[in-house]
């Protein structure tokens, strides 16, 4: 098991292009499950494993008061594992062929409304023209009209950026590039925090785009903590996060006329279906304007 176990780990690592915090996701999952089989099946190997042994781990994780979700995930990641073994040939058949997921509740995602994104913008937060109150404003301004990800924006370089064509290049999952224009005003601010960013960095050389007041890169919790911090004061949703910037971004573009497929490049989803999840909002706006506007709905 050992060998085609770090086979996996490669596989996922170098040809999925998978994050290292994913691939130690799935691992770490993969292991729970041996440890069942060590605990509770004479220490049966993964690959002689049948459904039914894997039948019994759900039914003992639903019992330890497991979520549906999190089983779900812990069996995805098993039925990846046997889906490799089945490439590599050292099992005849995926146990998991005719696995059905467990049923979860679907949660609607509420993104910030535009007044709150207007109030969170309003310029006397950022009045300052210090580097700090230019790099947070600019944290802000790159979530909201660019719709990246969190770990995007921490991995942003300078050289990403093209002024001339107005443009940023993001590497997303898998390492898959794509690009995303940029409005004016963000352009305007990013000159500004450069300006103020090479002060800052006193001949020191670095290829980040955004920094800590310690010349480094900054971290995924200090980029949620900002976030949070800064809608505290403008909505009283319990959910304030770089992901609700970036279904604010998806949802209010669609609301205002952009069709899915654009969206869905913008955000880099590989599939429509990903995107989709964003529309729930704008069928909201579309229900109101229809309502608002329809003869046969008219008082």
């Amino acid at each position: 098991m050992a060998s085609n176990f770090q086979a996996y780990q490669d596989y996922l690592l170098k040809e999925k292009k998978y994050s290292p915090l994913t691939v130690n996701a799935y691992c770490n999952d993969i292991l729970s499950f041996q440890q069942f089989l060590d605990e509770k099946h004479d220490k049966i190997n993964l690959e002689s494993v049948i459904y039914p042994l894997i039948r019994s781990w759900i039914v003992l994780l639903v019992e330890e008061g497991i979520s549906n979700k999190s089983i779900n995930r812990k069996v995805s990641a098993l039925k990846s594992f046997y889906k490799f073994l089945l490439k590599i040939k050292q099992i005849q058949v995926n146990p998991l062929l005719k696995h059905k997921s467990l049923k979860t509740p679907k949660k609607v995602q509420v993104p910030f409304s535009e007044k709150e994104m207007e109030a969170v913008f309003d310029v006397s937060q950022f009045s300052k023209n210090v580097f700090e109150d230019k790099r947070n404003q600019l944290i802000l301004e790159l979530f909201y009209t660019t719709g990246i990800r969190r770990a995007e924006l921490i991995n942003l370089k300078i050289h990403n950026i093209d002024f001339s064509n107005r443009t940023v290049k993001v590497l997303g999952k898998r390492n898959k590039e794509r690009i995303i224009p940029l409005l004016e005003c963000t352009l305007i601010l990013l000159q500004k925090y450069l300006e103020l960013r090479l002060e800052m960095l006193e001949g020191v050389t670095s290829e980040v785009l955004i920094l800590s007041k310690n010349k480094n890169k900054v971290s995924e919790s200090f980029v949620y903590r900002l976030i949070n911090d800064y809608f505290s004061s403008v909505s009283l949703k319990v959910k304030k996060s770089p992901h609700v910037l970036r279904h604010s971004f998806a949802t209010h573009l669609l609301n205002n006329g952009a069709d899915l497929n654009s969206v869905k490049e913008l955000l880099g989803h590989a599939s429509l279906s990903s995107t989709q999840i964003y529309t729930h909002s704008s069928l909201a706006e579309l229900k109101k304007v229809y309502q608002d506007t329809h003869p046969r709905n008219r008082k």
